[in-house]
């Protein structure tokens, strides 16, 4: 389970901090909020603007249409909030990239461990001997045959295992670190060098 980026009512004051920095509307506060984690969450529309609306309850912000687009914007008392609760803020955001990189990794961990499992399975099947038959080259060949269904198998309960663990992340309202796509890219062409070394021997 993906753990949480935000404390209980600590996204209201964050939200607060980002609009005190200048006014936004709310695709700008969403794409605010993800280039702050690197990435790592986005919030979607329905966790955002209930939030905003009730910051405009409170009287902290005030909202204006800019033709079709709703501009939100701090008022004093929603700017005094921020500079009275300047330490927790603070302590939000310090928080904030902690639980980033506890996410980013549990993500990686989670490819690493699948990626280790399928190249056992491709060691395995490059070693596999084959059996001694009355007619070697035809038994060699379907011999052969069979070990490349079951690397194909592999390879796709792997692309359906990663595929399913990385959109439900997406999901939830995550995304991906440009650092940890990079990681996997290597790690895959490492697979695919060991496995041509396997196959030329």
């Amino acid at each position: 389970m993906m753990a949480a980026v935000f404390n209980h009512g600590d996204l209201r004051l964050y939200l607060l901090s980002l609009l005190a920095d200048k006014p936004l509307h709310g695709y700008g506060i969403i794409q605010a909020l993800s280039e702050r984690t690197g990435g790592t969450y986005t919030p979607s529309a329905g966790t955002i603007y209930p939030r905003l609306a009730k910051l405009e309850d409170e009287g902290l912000v005030t909202k204006t249409q800019d033709g079709r687009t709703t501009v939100y914007e701090i008022t004093d008392a929603g700017r005094a909030e921020v500079e009275r609760r300047a330490d927790e803020i603070a302590g939000i955001q310090e928080g904030l990239g902690d639980s980033v990189r506890t996410i980013a990794d549990g993500v990686r961990r989670d490819v690493q461990d699948a990626m280790k499992s399928l190249r056992a399975d491709l060691a395995a099947a490059a070693a596999q001997p084959v059996a001694d038959e009355p007619e070697p080259e035809r038994d060699a060949r379907a011999a052969a045959r069979a070990q490349l269904q079951r690397t194909e198998a592999k390879l796709q309960q792997f692309r359906s295992t990663v595929r399913a663990d990385l959109r439900t992340h997406i999901a939830r309202g995550g995304s991906l670190p440009p650092e940890l796509v990079d990681a996997v890219g290597r790690d895959l062409d490492a697979i695919v060098t060991r496995l041509r070394d396997a196959l030329s021997r």
